[in-house]
């Protein structure tokens, strides 16, 4: 059997019908790039939650206070009714929980922060010097001078230090450098130490950098003269001992805040492993079914493929009947037609792929979605397109190849 011969002959016979056979192929062009670019929204999507989630820090949880029952009436998770946890929680936790590597009590608020002739309104948050380390947030490093992250003694004393984001930097000390400036928050004077480096929005579009660091104990006596603290970040000694830290902060925190066996937890503890796992699986539903949909497109041009042959088998019989009658097989007859439906699907497929990459790369500029082209997508989709027009095209070959030639001869 002549393979290079039988392609000349399905292409000649493709060609004799332009319009037709590119009309029959768009289903499958539509496919293929629906299914690319949905793959790529749906990846692309997948990836940016979980840069946010780690851009969190590195086997983080999260501590925060919990509700109260008092008298039957239980107060929302976090009520500033009734604040259980403190510092010294969080240095027992640092102490006592083998699992647990790094931990920085967390207090907020926010400010209007004023220098010169300029001010900007923020988020002050107070955490103590372990935050690089445990939220993966250097200083600035690159090419200018960053400064440095307050240190162990200004959070011991309360210093009236901050590290500012790149936000603050470029709206509060426009082409001047931070480092050594001096600001006002709430009437107290705060000397720049440090500039972080650049973050960006995170997934709620909120701006990371639109933020000032300073000493937790500073913002507690200084800022907001609070005894406690509004949560706490902890970083485990690896990630797959996360769960264990759970468990001992959990026991470790029980014990402190006296609650016995029938008592709700006063506090939670979130694992952050958990929300990245959900976080992925439901980004890897959502792809799914967005390729499933796109994929739906694949069958109705597989379809079209199949009529399309059909009605070329019937208006070819004569020719058929000729090619039996001069010596061609049946199996010579079937295999022509397959590869016809065959050069329909992949050529569609061909088409799509360079449209569906086109409209990944598209997508990014015109809507701002994120995306991820999959080579995985695009293997599966070649492969799929010739599977479409191996299986759709098989019954037409299989009626070409099963004619009598007698029969095909007289067909007018």
């Amino acid at each position: 059997m002549n393979f290079l011969l039988i392609f000349r002959v399905a292409f000649r016979a493709l060609a004799r019908n332009k319009m037709r056979s590119a009309l029959t192929m768009l289903g499958i062009i539509i496919g293929v790039a629906a299914v690319i670019a949905m793959v790529s929204v749906g990846q692309g999507a997948q990836a940016s939650i979980q840069e946010q989630i780690s851009s969190m820090g590195t086997n983080m949880l999260m501590i925060g206070p919990g509700s109260m029952n008092m008298g039957g009436v239980r107060s929302g998770t976090g009520a500033t009714s009734r604040n259980t946890l403190t510092a010294d929680d969080v240095e027992a936790i640092k102490a006592e929980c083998a699992g647990v590597a790094l931990a920085t009590p967390v207090v907020r608020t926010n400010a209007q922060i004023i220098f010169g002739n300029q001010n900007w309104n923020t988020s002050i948050q107070g955490y103590n010097e372990s935050l690089p380390q445990i939220r993966k947030w250097p200083i600035k490093r690159d090419g200018d001078d960053g400064g440095e992250f307050f240190t162990e003694g200004d959070v011991r004393t309360a210093a009236r230090v901050a590290v500012i984001g790149q936000t603050i930097a470029d709206n509060l000390f426009p082409g001047l450098s931070p480092i050594g400036q001096t600001m006002r928050i709430r009437e107290l004077s705060f000397r720049v130490v440090g500039v972080m480096s650049k973050r960006g929005q995170d997934s709620g579009g909120r701006d990371q950098d639109d933020v000032i660091f300073v000493p937790y104990t500073t913002l507690q006596k200084k800022l907001r003269s609070i005894t406690y603290i509004d949560s706490a970040y902890v970083s485990a000694v690896s990630p797959e001992a996360t769960y264990t830290a759970q468990e001992q902060i959990t026991e470790l925190l029980r014990q402190r805040h006296k609650l016995s066996g029938s008592d709700e937890n006063d506090f939670w503890v979130r694992n952050m492993t958990d929300v990245a796992e959900t976080a992925d699986e439901t980004n890897r539903i959502m792809t799914i079914l967005l390729a499933s949909v796109a994929s739906v497109s694949l069958v109705v041009g597989g379809i079209g493929i199949m009529n399309i042959m059909l009605v070329s088998v019937t208006e070819r019989t004569r020719e058929i009947g000729i090619r039996m009658a001069i010596g061609a097989r049946s199996s010579d007859v079937r295999t022509q037609f397959l590869i016809e439906s065959i050069v329909l699907s992949v050529t569609g497929g061909a088409v799509g792929i360079v449209l569906g990459t086109s409209f990944s790369l598209l997508i990014p500029r015109l809507v701002g979605w994120p995306t991820l082209i999959s080579t995985i997508s695009i293997v599966g989709s070649v492969l799929f397109s010739a599977a479409v027009g191996i299986f759709f095209g098989y019954y037409p070959a299989r009626k070409a190849a099963g004619l009598d030639p007698i029969e095909a001869l007289r067909y007018e």
